[in-house]
């Protein structure tokens, strides 16, 4: 993908949606995630593009929960990526399967788990991200995530998903990001460069399951990776449907106490 469709997408989107998005107490959420890697020369300008989305919330009505995964099919080519995770790839390839996709590919955005999502065409992105939010969803909130002091640090909390059509059923997870990173490659595609990334998924665990026509609370506990500061967290918890299906809801929280 060329650097200059990415700039000038930049440019239409958040010139367009910016001020109308930013503050809207009714949006609806939806999840973007960004398969990516520090090894890959094509990744920088999108990662740029996921963080600015995430800090202008340009659509209006709409909250894009935005996550970045990192593949580990990279690390083979003169840099191993710190944040890889062989989980991302083999999520990825769930995902290439049930979309009829040839192949993987860095950077790849997918939207809601069921649209592969060009970054080429500003008014196709935004459109795609408007039928996302108008479809049917489930009411996912994070009632409370706080970290508890131990060896290692444990996140836990309390989350509900309020089922709003009796035939929807679907998987819930819970995800620890890294709020943002930055990174100074030494080798590779990106030797060099200095990297920043936002919601860098540190791990994804599903907790349960959505049945239909019942609602969903549970209490979670993740124990964190030594060393992490849990001022630099977000979680974010979704449910999807069965086999990598649609993104049936979403829900993040920042400040964690």
């Amino acid at each position: 993908m060329a650097v200059l469709s990415v700039v000038l997408v930049f440019s239409c989107l958040f010139g367009a949606g910016r001020a109308a998005g930013a503050q809207d107490a009714s949006r609806h959420p939806i999840l973007l995630e960004l398969f990516t890697s520090e090894g890959c020369s094509s990744c920088p300008p999108v990662d740029a593009w996921l963080q600015r989305v995430d800090a202008a919330q340009p659509v209006p009505g709409v909250q894009i929960v935005v996550l970045s995964e990192h593949v580990d099919y990279w690390d083979q080519d003169g840099w191993k990526d710190p944040y890889s995770l062989a989980m991302v790839t083999e999520r990825q390839r769930e995902y290439a399967q049930g979309l009829g996709l040839k192949d993987v590919y860095t950077p790849q955005v997918i939207l809601n788990g069921s649209t592969v999502l060009g970054l080429t065409d500003p008014k196709a992105i935004e459109q795609a991200m408007e039928k996302a939010a108008a479809a049917p969803a489930v009411a996912v909130q994070i009632e409370s995530a706080s970290v508890e002091a131990g060896k290692p640090d444990v996140l836990q909390g309390h989350i509900q998903a309020l089922a709003g059509s009796p035939q929807q059923r679907g998987d819930v997870y819970v995800v620890v990001a890294l709020d943002h990173t930055d990174s100074s490659v030494l080798r590779g595609e990106n030797s060099g460069r200095k990297l920043s990334n936002v919601a860098v998924v540190e791990q994804m665990v599903k907790i349960g399951k959505l049945e239909k026509g019942k609602n969903f609370a549970r209490d979670f506990q993740v124990k964190l990776k030594p060393g992490t500061d849990p001022s630099n967290l977000r979680v974010v918890v979704f449910v999807q449907e069965p086999n990598l299906g649609r993104v049936l809801g979403v829900a993040m929280k920042k400040d964690l106490h």
